[in-house]
């Protein structure tokens, strides 16, 4: 029946909408805000018995104090690896070990690194938009298709094509509100 591969198509483009928020999300994970968050030292990766590993994998993670992360490595071993995948990492951190646990100060951020961030920011929230924007044509494309095959009228295809841009309306408007709210966390460190 058309109108459940309709509803199929329209429930696919709201779920890859919501994927392309959720990836958005986890990149502003990683922008260093001049606050202690254990998610910037994700992409941080250790060798671990032959194979690299983030450092999540092999240590607990802490923020006990604002500008300051602490890490439990589960073997005492890794310290050194850890303290040293850190300081080359692109994070500009500089962690300090005492042979039980490893503390990363987080450093004030300049004006201009803040700049730089807030650049990041709006950067990563245009990615966004365009994800949301090409599932929207991906979804348009794929009704039109199926006027075409006469499985939809052009009444069905123009009320349906409404609803892909109310979705993408409303994605587009959460993408906003995530990129403010980064922002001004950016800003405001």
């Amino acid at each position: 029946m058309p109108s459940e591969e309709v509803t199929k198509l329209i429930s696919d483009a709201d779920q890859h909408m919501v994927q392309a928020i959720a990836v958005l999300n986890r990149e502003y994970s990683f922008i260093r805000t001049g606050r202690a968050n254990p998610a910037i030292l994700d992409r941080v990766t250790v060798e671990y018995y032959g194979d690299h590993a983030p450092i999540k994998q092999m240590a607990s993670i802490g923020a006990p104090e604002p500008r300051l992360l602490t890490i439990t490595p589960w073997d005492k071993t890794l310290i050194k690896k850890i303290t040293d995948a850190i300081t080359s990492s692109d994070l500009g951190l500089n962690p300090i070990s005492d042979g039980n646990l490893i503390r990363v100060p987080i450093p004030q951020l300049t004006t201009e690194r803040r700049k730089e961030l807030a650049k990041m920011v709006l950067r990563k929230a245009e990615e966004g938009r365009v994800a949301v924007r090409n599932v929207r044509r991906d979804a348009v494309e794929k009704l039109r298709s199926l006027e075409k095959r006469g499985a939809i009228s052009e009444d069905d295809l123009h009320r349906h094509q409404e609803q892909v841009q109310k979705l993408t309306d409303s994605h587009i408007e959460q993408i906003a509100a995530l990129e403010k709210a980064k922002e001004r966390e950016v800003m405001e460190g």
